[in-house]
């Protein structure tokens, strides 16, 4: 069994954002069963306080359970700019499959690689369907999804 320790608070704030970042975080009970899996033990009341600290935000996912995100640095980002960042940091693999991409992404970060091509409104989607570590993306042909594709790998890390 992993040993539980206390991490010091810009250690732990830094895992808190790492964790809420990488996958739905809906309750400060399931951040601390998170922290605990990760190695850091912590009480209830000194996530509450690192919660309003790091400002994290309480929001829904696209499923409408409850989820801890991340603020927004700087106001609205560019829609374009987001689907970049996101794409460097968790997009691994674009294939073309006749009308569809297939993106393949880090574990649980295929939702946030779909809601960031929904927002950009790109002319050539019809639409995206997230699991989670897959994301299709559906164009009306062939010749877009070659294009699409080409366009998403470019923004890979």
């Amino acid at each position: 069994m992993q040993q539980l320790r206390q991490l010091p608070k810009p250690e732990r704030q830094r895992l808190i954002a790492s964790v809420v970042g990488r996958r739905r975080v809906g309750s400060q009970h399931e951040l601390q069963g998170a922290l605990r899996t990760a190695g850091c033990e912590v009480t209830q009341a000194t996530i509450s306080r690192d919660i309003r600290e790091l400002g994290l935000e309480k929001t829904r996912d696209v499923l409408g359970r409850p989820r801890y995100v991340l603020p927004e640095r700087g106001g609205r980002n560019d829609p374009r700019e987001t689907l970049k960042s996101v794409l460097a940091q968790f997009g691994r693999l674009a294939v073309q499959a006749q009308n569809i991409v297939v993106v393949h992404s880090e574990v649980g970060s295929a939702p946030a690689i779909a809601r960031a091509l929904d927002r950009v409104e790109h002319a050539k989607v019809v639409g995206t369907l997230a699991g989670d570590d897959t994301c299709l993306v559906i164009t009306r042909s062939p010749a877009d999804a070659r294009s699409v594709a080409r366009e998403l790998a470019k923004a890979l890390g």
